[in-house]
């Protein structure tokens, strides 16, 4: 009777068939989905690599290893990621929350705030980590993707902010009555010809319209930009993710609608990300 494969053996098979699928991070990816599938936490694997791998594992990661190879994200995988401390509820009808998205976390936390919307929610992760850091605001956030709400609601229900964040269905500032001290948002704004080149974990499995807007990757940005006057409070601030060549332009749309104090903020990676602003 043959024994077992050992975890490790598991795990060296798996690496090199994701490498060559060209997944990039191939090993690191695979002791994810292997320690997800043995029910431990990644910094445990090591110590459990000698042992047999149980059938319900090896079945668990060879499905993982299956959907990773196809170039399925890892968080789509987990059905979640890990974001600003805390992990949100990830699905194909939402954006995978990144590391660079923290910089507008950052930056929104340098001074307060108490009714903060957040324009194309998606998971939540803006909405609700800026109001976990302030147990003392309240906020709101909109989409357009019902799918997306839903994940959100579950992301405030798991974290217990469901008291403090209302969610609504619509189109930036459909049915939004302000004003609001903070808004802030991540919208598309991938232009649509940038779209091809993008890895296939975000061009295949993330949503599209999350993605971009098509033509240059403005208009979402113009949009914004368009209805918030009458949406910000006097004094209030407004932040915006932007593709890292994008800083310029969306800069020049918050002046010409009348905000101030103009910036251009960068990521860790030392990135354009953030363009803030502020009314008055």
């Amino acid at each position: 009777m043959t024994p077992p494969a050992t975890a490790a053996g598991a795990l060296r098979a798996a690496v090199a068939r994701l490498t060559a699928a060209g997944v990039e991070g191939a090993a690191r990816d695979a002791r994810l989905l292997l320690a997800e599938a043995m029910g431990l936490a990644p910094d445990r694997l090591g110590l459990h690599l000698s042992e047999p791998l149980a059938p319900a594992a090896a079945a668990r990661f060879e499905a993982f290893v299956t959907d990773r190879a196809r170039r399925c994200p890892v968080a789509q995988i987990l059905g979640r990621r890990l974001f600003w401390g805390r992990a949100f509820r990830v699905t194909s009808d939402t954006l995978d929350p990144r590391p660079e998205t923290e910089a507008l976390i950052a930056a929104a936390l340098e001074e307060p705030f108490a009714r903060l919307l957040d324009l194309g929610t998606g998971t939540g992760c803006i909405l609700l980590s800026l109001l976990a850091e302030r147990p003392g605001a309240t906020g709101l956030g909109t989409d357009i993707s019902a799918a997306a709400l839903a994940v959100a609601a579950e992301n405030a229900r798991a974290l217990g902010l469901a008291d403090r964040a209302a969610l609504r269905r619509g189109d930036w500032f459909d049915g939004v009555a302000g004003p609001f001290d903070l808004i802030v948002s991540n919208p598309p704004y991938i232009a649509a010809a940038e779209m091809p080149g993008l890895a296939p974990e975000v061009r295949d499995w993330e949503p599209a319209g999350a993605l971009s807007p098509g033509g240059d990757g403005l208009a979402a940005y113009r949009a914004i930009l368009g209805a918030l006057p009458a949406h910000l409070a006097p004094g209030g601030r407004l932040m915006l993710e932007i593709g890292a060549a994008q800083g310029p332009a969306v800069a020049a749309l918050c002046r010409a609608a009348g905000l101030d104090a103009v910036r251009v903020l960068p990521d860790l990676d030392g990135r354009d990300r953030v363009v803030t602003a502020r009314l008055g």
